[in-house]
């Protein structure tokens, strides 16, 4: 099958272990980022299958519209970057393994080194001292205080465990449902919406983007958070209703933040006022990207292209008619 994989920026893909499941295949690589469908009409002219990283690059109808010889795309997750009806009208299926065991324990890791960066102020410490200045302020031990987890899912669970090694308390909040498996599961959950933001020391989303969730985090929200309280996002930026996280820390509620998700990706701004408040420490989107969590993705997406080719395709979003 010709399969073109699609912004592997640092070319990764190919020098871990699960890239073998593609022997056989021919297979093209691109590792810069565009979304003219122009160039990738004329890049991918003949693909029969598209490899997605993550929610890097929209599949839309007007992508799909030059791509007469594309059968399958293959990825992993949620998927609302890819326009499903667009897919089923130009006979195009699309397998993603959404319901896969286990949880991005690099997601999880990452958030809680966010919240430890954003407690300690290592960023601002560390800048400090190459700047050739000493201490520059005062953190915050995070023993003892509260970490409310807003979403009762995998990732957030994990979190919740590295909380409990640390001796932090955690408050759950979420949707009805998932409010009542944490109280089934014998955790704590907040008494009210109000409470769960206002008396949270840190608090860390773990949602899926969906249209429901989209911008669920207001601006009441982060307005009813302590001045001495973090907000951690590793999740997707829509959650958070836009332009709210600004306002919210130039208000001074929450006084600090720690994100790797933003509104508009890749985020390319040298002068983006939000990575550049002085509250908020911003990675990349880097949650996901590590070795090890992209050679276990990935195997799910191959199995997925070699059960498609085997004539037994799995985990498919769509059918065609």
């Amino acid at each position: 099958m010709r399969i073109h994989i699609l912004d592997d920026w640092f070319n990764t893909l190919q020098t871990l272990p699960s890239f073998s499941r593609l022997d056989g295949h021919d297979v093209t690589i691109w590792s810069d980022h565009t979304e003219d469908p122009a160039i990738l009409h004329e890049r991918l002219a003949d693909a029969e299958c598209l490899v997605l990283f993550r929610e890097r690059t929209p599949v839309t109808e007007a992508l799909l519209a030059g791509l007469p010889n594309l059968k399958l795309i293959s990825q992993r997750g949620v998927y609302p970057h890819v326009d499903v009806e667009a897919c089923t009208r130009h006979k195009v299926l699309l397998a993603s393994n959404t319901g896969s065991t286990g949880h991005s324990v690099a997601a999880a890791e990452l958030t809680w080194a966010l919240l430890l960066v954003s407690a300690r102020q290592i960023t601002t410490q560390n800048e400090s001292l190459k700047a050739g200045h000493w201490q520059m302020g005062v953190g915050q031990t995070i023993a003892g205080r509260t970490l409310g987890l807003y979403g009762y899912g995998r990732i957030g669970k994990a979190v919740a465990r590295y909380a409990e090694a640390f001796g932090v308390k955690v408050v759950w909040w979420g949707s009805e449902d998932g409010r009542a498996r944490a109280i089934a599961d014998g955790q704590t959950v907040a008494n009210s919406r109000a409470e769960f933001f206002a008396n949270s020391d840190f608090v860390s989303l773990h949602l899926r983007l969906t249209a429901i969730s989209r911008g669920i985090i207001t601006a009441e929200d982060l307005g009813m958070m302590k001045p001495t309280a973090s907000l951690i996002n590793t999740s997707r930026a829509g959650l958070i209703a836009e332009g709210a996280l600004l306002d919210a820390l130039n208000a001074g509620r929450p006084g600090r933040a720690g994100i790797d998700v933003f509104e508009k990706e890749p985020l390319t701004d040298p002068d983006d006022p939000l990575v550049h408040h002085p509250g908020v420490t911003a990675t990349p989107h880097i949650g996901y990207v590590t070795e090890d969590e992209l050679d276990m993705q990935f195997a799910d997406i191959y199995d997925q292209i070699n059960a498609f080719v085997a004539g037994e395709p799995i985990h498919l979003v769509n059918k065609l008619p």
